[in-house]
């Protein structure tokens, strides 16, 4: 599969084709107009870690959290211009991702929602809405289970609980990822923020062992999720549309969305040639569930 390392880094779709031509060109024009509109950005020292934010616009609190082997702007790029008009939009970069350090221990969702939960107490927010992708999606959850009280409504875009969720072959690709897989538009998008080569290695072998090692998460944790949820994914996305359907009906307070598409392509991301109405219509709905 041309997207094998796609799949890897960002759990993205499985179908058989390039990555569009002109899409790091589209990218770095978009990444350049957001980064005109950000109001702040810097670190803070966060759990032993110095992790990176960047906020935007006005409004109630909605903190983004990138997929995995991503950067803030490879995952939301295209949607955080429209989404900064009526929120601050607070997006963060995780553990040994983009901007953000590392630490000596491996890559965990359990982590990852501490340090943004961390964060947030830093940036003086004591509540928010979350919006993850993939990766993110699953630390968006473990937020919601960990630290509930700061959480108002969440959107999970592309994520997964259990291993047999996914499409089928998708633990046969995983094991055997090399780095060389990697598709170059995010060792690109990791080089222009860190340009250091041994941690974009690091990077890699960290994310590539979270997913191989995934554990299953229980029916009941995600039944002991109250927020209001958004669950998102692509009619060919990674997981199967049964698999968030599931989902769906364990978290009791939650609305289920399916959108033609794979992984991640709904909303742009840098994967796929950004269709401007399918973005238009992603934020619009997004809008429709964060303020209904």
């Amino acid at each position: 599969m041309r997207r094998f390392a796609t799949i890897l880094f960002t759990l993205l779709t499985f179908a058989n084709c390039s990555q569009p031509q002109n899409n790091e060109n589209i990218m770095t024009d978009n990444i350049s107009k957001e980064n005109t509109l950000a109001m702040k950005h810097g670190y803070q020292e966060v759990n032993g870690i110095r992790m990176y934010y960047e906020i935007y616009g006005t409004g109630k609190p909605l903190v983004l959290i990138h997929g995995g082997g991503s950067t803030i702007q490879t995952t939301f790029a295209n949607i955080i211009p429209t989404l900064a008009k009526k929120h601050l939009i607070i997006a963060v970069e995780l553990q040994a991702h983009g901007r953000t350090s590392d630490r000596d221990t491996p890559l965990s969702f359990e982590q990852d929602a501490d340090d943004v939960s961390t964060l947030l107490q830093k940036l003086n927010i004591g509540s928010a809405d979350f919006m993850g992708f993939s990766n993110g999606g699953n630390t968006v959850m473990q937020i919601a289970l960990r630290n509930p009280r700061v959480v108002d409504r969440m959107i999970i875009c592309s994520a997964f609980y259990k291993r047999d969720g996914m499409f089928p072959g998708f633990w046969d690709f995983m094991k055997k990822g090399t780095f060389a897989d990697m598709p170059a538009s995010l060792k690109q998008a990791f080089l222009a923020v860190t340009p250091d080569s041994s941690k974009l290695q690091n990077m890699y072998n960290k994310c590539a062992q979270r997913v191989l090692n995934f554990e299953d998460w229980s029916d009941e944790q995600l039944k002991s999720i109250k927020a209001k949820t958004l669950i998102i994914n692509g009619d060919k996305d990674v997981a199967t549309t049964e698999h968030v359907t599931t989902m769906h009906r364990l978290i009791s307070n939650s609305q289920l969305l399916i959108i033609p598409g794979g992984h991640g392509e709904y909303m742009g991301e840098i994967s796929f040639d950004p269709k401007v109405d399918n973005i238009y219509a992603f934020t619009t709905l997004i809008e429709k569930f964060l303020t209904e």
